[in-house]
């Protein structure tokens, strides 16, 4: 699987989905027009059902090997997630021109990125409108870390859970404290 998007959705780059579709038989590519494109095979297919739950919920009921990427060419919205395990291999980074760049072969990542790449973080989803979240920890931020190479320098992030700190609840339901005056309310 390989996914090359346009900064605006976070320009195709056509020479990467060419050596992908080259190096895997049956691979099929789809040009996004100017949104970029992205480039599939079977080799390693994972099926999706997605009801109406939360992204966070649905990608942690998932049972298995995957990594996925998921994209609404109306919305311009993307979805992309992988297992917590990291038995997929599964990348991201940025290429020279500032496109964001996902694949699960190492090597058309290093060629499209350079040293701009990092394993896609496990335990995480991303989508265009929440940006990067863990769904094993859906509450906690994420804190970049800054990722080193052999020779010391530093060559992007990667990201951990930060289990110190906490995110507002999205349930729609208010918690409070044992310490609150509810008596009032009834």
């Amino acid at each position: 699987m390989l996914a090359v998007f346009d900064k605006t959705v976070p320009h195709v780059a056509g020479s990467l989905v060419d050596d992908f579709c080259s190096a895997r038989k049956g691979a099929v590519a789809v040009n996004l027009g100017a949104s970029g494109a992205i480039a599939y095979s079977s080799e390693k297919q994972n099926p999706l059902y997605r009801g109406p739950y939360p992204a966070d919920q649905v990608v942690r009921d998932l049972r298995g090997k995957f990594a996925f990427i998921l994209y609404d060419s109306l919305s311009k919205a993307t979805f992309i997630a992988a297992d917590a395990d990291e038995s997929v291999p599964f990348f991201w980074g940025t290429d020279s021109d500032g496109r964001l760049v996902l694949s699960d072969d190492s090597d058309t990542i290093k060629k499209g990125c350079g040293k701009s790449f990092a394993p896609f973080p496990k335990g995480c989803f991303f989508t265009t409108s929440g940006g990067l979240q863990s769904y094993e920890h859906p509450l906690n931020a994420l804190k970049p870390m800054p990722r080193v190479d052999s020779q010391g320098q530093v060559c992007g992030s990667t990201f951990k859970v930060d289990e110190s700190s906490k995110k507002e609840s999205t349930s729609g339901m208010r918690k409070v404290d044992s310490a609150a005056n509810w008596s009032g309310h009834y």
